[in-house]
């Protein structure tokens, strides 16, 4: 009688350790979502500011929330706050690189930063938003020309 409980327990166990799903499976659409993280317009970014906030509600994305902001470039050149909008940037290329879709959705993640760097710039007048303006170009360039390279290694170039 031992005999037999014990082999039915271990069918049992191994029967259900089968059909378990892994515990770090991500949900289905998790492509969608972050596409729709990383996109141009203002609603993307709001989203993922958002998320940001509230980062446990979407841990079963599995989604790389690290950022060093602007690398080695300053967060907030001349006092305008583009630290935000470098954490947007990195999580782009971090999570698309962790997809293995970096390259084909480079272009857009590269043109999203810029976009939310002109949001930040879009709020000053005159010879201040000039300067903005001409930063923002600036950061833009440098993540475009330089910010491939970077993302292999997991950093990112601001």
């Amino acid at each position: 009688m031992r005999r037999r409980l014990t082999a039915l327990l271990t069918a049992t166990a191994a029967g259900a350790l089968a059909f378990a799903s892994p515990a770090t499976a991500a949900p289905a659409d998790k492509g969608q979502v972050l596409s729709s993280w990383t996109q141009t317009g203002p609603s993307s970014q709001n989203a993922w500011l958002d998320a940001r906030r509230n980062q446990g509600a979407w841990s079963a994305y599995g989604f790389d929330w690290s950022t060093d902001y602007c690398s080695t470039s300053p967060d907030n050149p001349f006092g305008f706050p583009f630290q935000t909008a470098c954490a947007r940037h990195d999580f782009g290329y971090r999570n698309y690189k962790d997809a293995g879709t970096f390259e084909a959705n480079k272009p857009r993640l590269d043109d999203a930063f810029y976009a939310d760097l002109k949001r930040v710039c879009s709020k000053y007048t005159g010879f201040k938003k000039g300067s903005c303006d001409a930063t923002a170009w600036t950061y833009y360039q440098a993540v475009k020309a330089f910010g491939s390279s970077a993302a292999v290694d997991g950093s990112r170039t601001a």
